[in-house]
């Protein structure tokens, strides 16, 4: 194992952050529900995003998004959400014909209502799963924390951030409060990449 490692350990419900073997961090973390469990693996995070959007998978879209948007076209907007083409062009809802086969990406813009919070943690991997914020704090509180769709969910984000970003140009505490408040999504590489395991 390499001597930075940042583990997620799924059955704990726990995160932790390992600097030359020596642990320096850890944090509660939400993992996948029974039936959206959180996959195991290794990869390795190379940047992390701030005001992230979130572009709704597949199987969330076809399952749970449309058949609201379909009941009420008001939810879109309620939720922060726009459609957008496969090249990323805002599209008029009230232009869809919503019986129609879907052609189109439902995309959450950022803000403090994002499902991702406000910044995602990216480590390339088959499943599309990340460590994020969350706007559902309250759920940190229960013992049991297996509420995703399969990412991890991390009470404490910004400090994981402020940590990850230490030996970086100009991304202290401050500098991330301040790109947060100015709303735009921005994407910030680690000073050096960091191994991430997922274990159970």
């Amino acid at each position: 194992l390499e001597d930075d490692l940042l583990i997620v350990n799924i059955a704990c419900f726990k995160l932790y952050l390992l600097r030359g073997n020596e642990l320096i961090w850890t944090t509660p973390v939400q993992v996948g529900k029974p039936y959206h469990a959180t996959p195991i693996f290794k990869s390795t995070m190379t940047y992390l995003v701030l005001n992230p959007t979130w572009t709704i998978p597949p199987g969330i879209l076809r399952n749970e998004t449309l058949p609201r948007v379909r009941r009420d076209l008001a939810y879109l907007e309620q939720q922060n959400m726009s459609v957008v083409t496969s090249k990323g062009a805002v599209v008029d809802p009230a232009t869809i014909d919503w019986d129609a086969p879907f052609r189109y990406a439902i995309r959450q813009e950022p803000g403090p209502g994002n499902a991702l919070g406000r910044v995602k943690f990216i480590f390339p991997n088959e499943f599309f799963v990340y460590l994020h914020d969350t706007p559902s704090k309250g759920l940190f509180a229960r013992a049991e924390r297996a509420f995703s769709h399969g990412c991890i969910r991390v009470q404490d984000p910004l400090v994981l951030a402020e940590i990850l970003l230490q030996y970086g140009e100009g991304w202290d505490r401050i500098a991330i409060d301040e790109t947060i408040a100015g709303g735009s999504t921005t994407t910030v590489f680690l000073p050096e990449p960091l191994t991430v395991m997922l274990l159970y």
